[in-house]
């Protein structure tokens, strides 16, 4: 137990001698941006009903931050913040501070979600990563990782209504709240995953995500290949052979600002890759690889994502989070070392 105010500081500052990446974010971001989004949630008191007035939403915008870096429950998350004085510095709350409890951090996220914030938030931030001088450059690339979530576990025939929207009678209505209707099931490398995709589209300068969409796992990933183009400073696209096609080519090449085309090619039964096309292809690699930087960078800070909510639009607004923290921590990080420069 702290005995006063020096032992407080004194821990504190041997936290910053080992290395706290949440100081540096909360110290260069500027968190006033996500203001003028976050003002639609301002909650009043009504003083005639007592009680403790609202918290404010930036600080429970902060936690949802918190909670994406590094992949907690709800109920994880309010424990965390009332033992790790990182976390509270972080979040401006000392010791005395009452502390936002799950319930209303999941009714906050469900209050981003009805109102599609998190998208407008992650916009809002790119538009400050252009003002600061992080402009998307040297072109973009395409990519999907697969986010997990709990199988449901029933028959063939009621998986078949499901795909095709029909109500299921099997169902109670208690059963019904706990089935993902929206998930589904895909193949990757022999496995089977259930769940869904994390569409990204990072800059091969910054590695910083400029666009993202969130599809059932069964969505193929080159189907959300053209929502995903941004602006870049260079028309080079990157993507695996999974988004090659002939009409995809042709159509990059005609449109009014012409993109340039760096997908790699795959070979076919008797018409296999000529060694100029795997030439070509490993010169691509070199850049397409920095996209698996990016999700590398959030499985090492947080793991596999936990999706623990019901349906595609909670889903989007976990995943939405992720990809705004990530760019957070990766922002922060960029400006801190190399203002304008790559971090490799």
């Amino acid at each position: 137990m702290f005995k006063g105010l020096f032992d407080y500081q004194s821990r504190l500052e041997k936290i910053d001698r080992n290395g706290d990446p949440l100081k540096r974010i909360d110290a260069i971001v500027d968190w006033s941006v996500f203001q003028p989004d976050l003002a639609s949630l301002r909650e009043t008191a009504d003083s005639s009903k007592g009680g403790r007035p609202p918290f404010d939403a930036l600080l429970k915008f902060k936690m949802l931050i918190l909670q994406s870096l590094y992949n907690l429950s709800d109920d994880g998350l309010e424990q965390q913040v009332l033992d790790r004085l990182s976390f509270m510095r972080f979040l401006g709350l000392g010791i005395g501070d009452t502390v936002p409890d799950a319930k209303t951090l999941w009714a906050f996220r469900e209050s981003l979600k009805e109102k599609g914030l998190v998208e407008k938030l992650f916009a809002r931030f790119d538009a400050f990563l252009n003002q600061a001088g992080f402009t998307a450059k040297r072109g973009q690339i395409i990519d999907a990782s697969i986010v997990e979530v709990p199988i449901r576990r029933d028959s063939r025939e009621v998986n078949a209504k499901v795909k095709q929207g029909e109500a299921v009678s099997e169902w109670t209505p208690a059963a019904r709240v706990q089935k993902d209707v929206d998930a589904r099931w895909t193949r990757k490398n022999g496995d089977d995953f259930f769940g869904y995709k994390n569409h990204v589209c990072p800059d091969v300068e910054y590695k910083l995500v400029r666009a993202y969409a969130v599809t059932p796992a069964s969505v193929h990933d080159s189907n959300v290949f053209e929502e995903l183009l941004r602006p870049n400073s260079d028309p080079s696209v990157y993507a695996d052979s999974a988004y090659i096609s002939s009409a995809r080519l042709r159509a990059m090449s005609a449109a009014d600002s012409p993109w340039l085309p760096c997908l790699h090619e795959k070979g076919y039964a008797r018409h296999p890759l000529s060694e100029t096309q795997r030439m070509a292809n490993r010169g691509r690699s070199r850049l397409r690889v920095r996209v698996e930087h990016v999700f590398a960078a959030q499985r090492q800070r947080a793991g596999h994502l936990l999706l623990r909510g019901i349906g595609i639009a909670r889903a989007a607004t976990k995943i939405g989070l992720r990809n705004l923290a990530y760019n957070l921590e990766r922002f922060a990080l960029l400006a801190a070392s190399r203002p304008g420069g790559i971090v490799s």
